[in-house]
């Protein structure tokens, strides 16, 4: 299912499309036009994990054939793609914490709704048990008379 188009149709509403776009306007420059908004780069960087094109040169020369992908992202026209430069542009832009603080409002959505119910479920990390060494535990060896042979002449 990775990639699929069914797959992105699915995540493409939980995309924080306005989030992104307050946090990171795009406004005027005074120099290079910006034609892609910062939503649509996130977009197009989330296809590297979603897509089997695990790298940005490859999403890059990829994405012009894929419609689906380009659907997800709202790239509307098949030419008009972010290139490489973009791409990393954005992603120095946002940095480490911009790209924590999307995944923490994701998560908030996902999250708030956990936290309204009165059950609740815990993973089990294999940390939090303890160490059933009981089984395979080292034997000390008791030190053993030691065995002289005796040498035997046969007539």
């Amino acid at each position: 299912m990775t990639g699929t188009a069914q797959l992105l149709e699915q995540l493409s509403p939980y995309v924080p499309d306005g989030f992104i776009n307050e946090r990171w306007p795009r406004g005027p420059t005074g120099g290079r036009r910006r034609v892609f908004s910062t939503a649509q780069l996130w977009r197009t960087h989330l296809l590297v994990l979603l897509t089997p094109a695990h790298s940005i040169n490859l999403l890059v020369s990829m994405l012009k054939e894929q419609s689906q992908w380009r659907r997800f992202c709202h790239l509307s026209h098949r030419e008009r793609i972010p290139d490489v430069r973009m791409l990393h542009e954005f992603r120095n832009e946002v940095g480490v914490d911009g790209l924590r603080s999307i995944n923490e409002h994701l998560l908030g959505a996902v999250i708030k709704p956990l936290l309204e119910r009165q059950d609740s479920i815990a993973i089990i990390d294999a940390t939090d048990l303890p160490a059933a060494c009981s089984r395979f535990k080292k034997t000390v060896l008791t030190a053993a008379a030691p065995v002289v042979q005796q040498s035997v002449t046969v007539p």
